[in-house]
């Protein structure tokens, strides 16, 4: 195989298709060149920003959570010495109270369908 091909009498030389690129003017190719710096750079800026809110919010949580952890740790060791920390008592109320609500309330409905289908 031969590098160029001859085609209607034309020898013809492998390279890229299409059309020709056009003389650009170098002052025009540079300012956009500028541009197209300018826009990355203030892309990489607002992806940094971005990232450094995520990096915060996220420490945030650690901190909550480690909080979090430390209050269970200490109810935890109050309730290995025979302690009931008072949060969980009121938990326990809160809960108590809820239940009994939720048994008052379904006894209510039942007797107000009872009352409804005993009515012809």
């Amino acid at each position: 195989i031969l590098p160029f091909q001859v085609v209607g009498g034309k020898v013809k030389k492998p390279g890229k298709r299409g059309r020709k690129p056009a003389k650009i003017d170098l002052k025009a190719k540079l300012e956009r060149s500028r541009q197209s710096a300018r826009e990355c750079r203030a892309r990489k800026k607002l992806r940094y920003q971005y990232l450094e809110e995520l990096v915060s919010s996220r420490e945030r949580a650690i901190c909550a959570l480690r909080e979090e952890l430390e209050m269970y740790k200490q109810w935890c060791m109050a309730m290995d010495q025979g302690k009931i920390p008072s949060e969980i008592k009121a938990l326990l109320t809160g809960e108590e109270q809820g239940k009994a609500q939720q048994n008052s309330t379904k006894l209510v409905k039942a007797g107000k369908t009872e009352a409804n289908s005993s009515n012809p």
